[in-house]
């Protein structure tokens, strides 16, 4: 990841442990702060991504009818608490005048704008944004169901609640049969 300063990182978890209390010498906590900044490293990867790049590739096929890949699995970081909020993702379109991208490039785009300090609406808003830009299906649907552990761990504390977005684009937004033939996909 480019513009990642591991030093920075560092420094900053030490005076977190610091300021709640601990002892950042302590044998457990000695290499928590390079720990803490290769996992940043990895979890915020997505920063500088594109997800539209993942639409670049097109192949031309005679297929006008949805594409529905569903139980993407994500995590990511929500942007207000810094802890985590993870679930699945469902992504679907109907390509228009042949143009079909790989299956692994729709969960290649959710896993990259997932990867940043993030909200989930603008996961889902994101994802059929990028799809529609690039691929111009007739029309694009994504859901994302996640469970946000700032709900589950602190403040109101419900673990297993469920927060469900949904982006819906050209076909999907105007053909109620259509929206409900993806929901039913998914839900089976």
């Amino acid at each position: 990841m480019a513009n990642i300063d591991h030093e920075k990182i560092e420094r900053a978890v030490q005076m977190i442990l610091e300021a709640v209390g601990e002892d950042p010498e302590r044998e457990g906590l000695l290499d928590t702060p390079k720990r803490v900044a290769r996992m940043y490293e990895e979890i915020f990867s997505g920063l500088h991504q594109d997800p539209k790049q993942y639409f670049e590739t097109i192949f031309g096929e005679d297929h006008e009818e949805m594409v529905l890949v569903k139980d993407i699995p994500f995590y990511s970081v929500c942007e207000h608490h810094l802890v985590p909020f993870y679930g699945k993702a469902h992504v679907a379109y109907i390509p228009k005048e042949g143009r079909v991208t790989g299956l692994s490039k729709l969960a290649r785009a959710v896993e990259a704008v997932s990867k940043r300090p993030q909200l989930q609406e603008r996961i889902t808003s994101t994802v059929a944004d990028a799809i529609m830009e690039q691929l111009k299906p007739h029309g694009v649907m994504v859901i994302v169901e996640a469970e946000h552990m700032c709900m589950t761990m602190r403040g109101v504390k419900k673990p297993g609640s469920k927060t469900v977005t949904s982006a819906v684009r050209g076909n999907f937004a105007k053909d109620h049969r259509t929206r409900a033939e993806v929901l039913a996909f998914i839900k089976d």
